[in-house]
């Protein structure tokens, strides 16, 4: 059948891949599965509860919850009657939420929680009277989204159909507001045909295998939405993690094949791997840094040679098996997108027969543009892969990544400035990300337009390489590189704690205090060590000169990181000034 919008993948999944678990969530201690034709005749009542409830062609409905199936329901029940769905993250701040449901008009809601729907109900009067709320869990004096179901269930006309057969591959699907890093969030306008065509030619080059998959990251960021719609076309069963922290436990109950993630997690799941090997005596000690230093040289495609294989069958079985294990045991592929992802990273869990896939991609561009796949010759270390078919890559005089294609957006919600900005006369969308292609085929990010700065004496600073570097060290869990207009470069610091204070114990050093220990001069000339060693390689104009551990944790909540787990620069380096000043003002008394 003719996949043109993505509800079609509907009765493609049911046509071709019938099961038991479609889908499945856990909840009370166990696994609630939905199978194929009961997840259709559910997404089916949503969308006839909504007529009844007057939603119509082109109206918004908004969904703020974490990954569950009651998203997939609704979103799919939104689309199949022309509505456009608009997803909110649950982390939001109040003043995103009311510019959204404000500029956006949402008309209708669903919410997941007690702590969400309080937070739409407190600004509700002042924004949006007349929004309609829904809730997933039962909460007192809500209206429950079962009420939804029940209307559809009782009024099953008119046929669905006819107004399937009125959507085009060209009407809007959905419309994501951006993070707002940067001032105001835009709503990014992607169509059904923008997102077919990515999850069309991206289902190409998945491993074919894969059956089951394990997904937790928000689908209300475009990355794992367009992932989930992809697993209903390959027909791989989605089971949702209970949250992000059960996301070992989740591992070892669904065993997946597959998940997606970004850097962050996987570094951090390395970290934890290779501070367990450290605890190790002995000769289980030596196999376990023997099969880690040949992971970190591994090539793709037997290019090490026969004596390398052999040696690298070996530490599969004696150490990489046990990496294996501790990702549920059957894991054959994990998609990374969202951030730069450590070129050694991908060496070392490829050598343990973990494929990485690595990705880039833009909300804009629906949202993969290129990606490193398993067939021969489909993947290189240190790029994002070879562009998807269909898609056309142009790089800039200054080095800017520009793209073409059917992926790319149809441009931002009643910004007509910010849209002929974006996207010039010619359709080329510019990313803001400077990169270049590598034997013409591969495409390497080398840093973000925007975030490459000069330093006093005039030379250019790629920050993101460096701090790409930096986070090589087991000790340093976030790193921004900053010195702009300044004599050198600096840096802000946050430690990976756990590490720390392992560290710290070995030393003896006794502390009650994140703010105690970042000021513990043995710790600081820890780092100092730390800074020089990864400043080998780098031009002496590029190279760190000096730093400030920072005692916070940022994250999500406290407004560092975006929702993918990117760090908000400007946040940061408002909210550090002092330290910043402080930094530069130590130079100059000295000088």
């Amino acid at each position: 059948m003719s996949i043109t919008r993505v509800f079609d993948l509907l009765q493609y999944n049911l046509e071709k891949f019938p099961k038991a678990d479609m889908l499945a969530h856990k909840a009370e201690g166990g696994w609630t599965k939905y199978a194929s034709q009961q997840v259709i005749d559910t997404i089916n009542q949503v969308s006839y509860g909504l007529l009844q409830l007057g939603i119509k062609k082109d109206d918004k409905v908004a969904i703020m919850s974490p990954n569950r199936p009651e998203w997939n329901f609704c979103d799919f029940g939104i689309m199949q009657i022309g509505a456009t769905q608009v997803p909110m993250y649950p982390t939001l701040s109040d003043a995103d939420i009311e510019f959204i449901l404000k500029d956006a008009e949402v008309k209708m809601i669903f919410v997941s929680d007690k702590e969400i729907y309080g937070k739409i109900i407190a600004i509700k009067d002042k924004v949006a009277p007349q929004l309609i709320i829904y809730t997933y869990e039962k909460v007192n004096g809500a209206k429950h989204w079962s009420e939804v179901l029940q209307l559809g269930s009782e009024h099953q006309e008119p046929d669905l159909q006819q107004y399937r057969d009125k959507i085009q591959p060209d009407d809007l699907l959905t419309l994501i507001y951006t993070s707002g890093t940067t001032g105001t969030p835009k709503g990014v306008m992607l169509t059904h045909g923008n997102l077919v065509s990515n999850v069309l030619e991206s289902s190409k080059l998945y491993p074919q295998e894969i059956k089951r998959a394990l997904s937790f990251l928000p689908m209300s960021h475009i990355f794992e939405r367009m992932v989930i719609y992809m697993y209903v076309y390959l027909g791989i069963s989605i089971y949702y993690a209970q949250s992000m922290d059960t996301i070992v436990a989740d591992m070892q109950d669904v065993k997946p094949h597959c998940f997606t993630t970004v850097p962050r997690l996987l570094e951090k799941v390395y970290d934890r791997i290779v501070a367990k090997g450290a605890e190790l005596t002995g000769a289980k000690k030596a196999i376990f840094y023997w099969a880690l230093d040949l992971g970190l040289k591994y090539e793709l495609d037997g290019a090490n040679g026969f004596w390398y294989e052999l040696k690298l069958k070996i530490a599969r079985k004696l150490v990489f098996s046990k990496w294996r294990e501790a990702l549920g045991g059957e894991i054959i592929a994990i998609v990374s997108g969202g951030a730069a992802l450590q070129p050694r990273l991908a060496r070392v869990f490829w050598a343990a027969e973990i494929k990485i896939l690595e990705g880039y991609g833009l909300t804009e561009t629906s949202p993969v543009i290129t990606v490193n796949f398993p067939m021969q010759g489909g993947t290189k270390f240190g790029t994002v892969g070879p562009i998807l078919k269909g898609v056309t890559i142009k790089i800039a005089e200054d080095g800017e990544i520009m793209v073409k294609g059917p992926n790319v957006m149809k441009g931002y919600y009643k910004r007509e400035d910010a849209t002929s900005e974006a996207i010039d006369a010619d359709g080329y969308f510019h990313t803001g990300d400077i990169g270049e292609l590598v034997d013409n085929t591969y495409l390497r990010i080398t840093d973000r337009k925007k975030e490459i700065f000069k330093t006093a004496g005039g030379k250019y600073i790629a920050p993101q390489t460096l701090e790409n570097k930096f986070k090589e060290s087991p000790l340093i869990e976030q790193i921004i590189v900053i010195g702009e207009n300044e004599r050198f470069p600096a840096a802000l610091i946050l430690p990976a704690f756990d590490a720390l204070k392992d560290w710290c114990a070995k030393k003896g050093i006794t502390f009650t205090t994140n703010q105690e220990i970042i000021k513990n001069q043995q710790v600081v000339e820890k780092y100092k060590r730390e800074i020089e060693r990864y400043n080998v390689g780098f031009g002496h104009w590029e190279q760190v000169k000096k730093f400030e551990l920072i005692a916070d944790e940022w994250s999500i909540n406290t407004g560092e990181m975006t929702p993918k787990l990117s760090l908000k620069r400007k946040v940061i380096l408002k909210k550090y000034d002092k330290l910043v000043q402080k930094i530069y003002q130590s130079v100059q008394a000295h000088a």
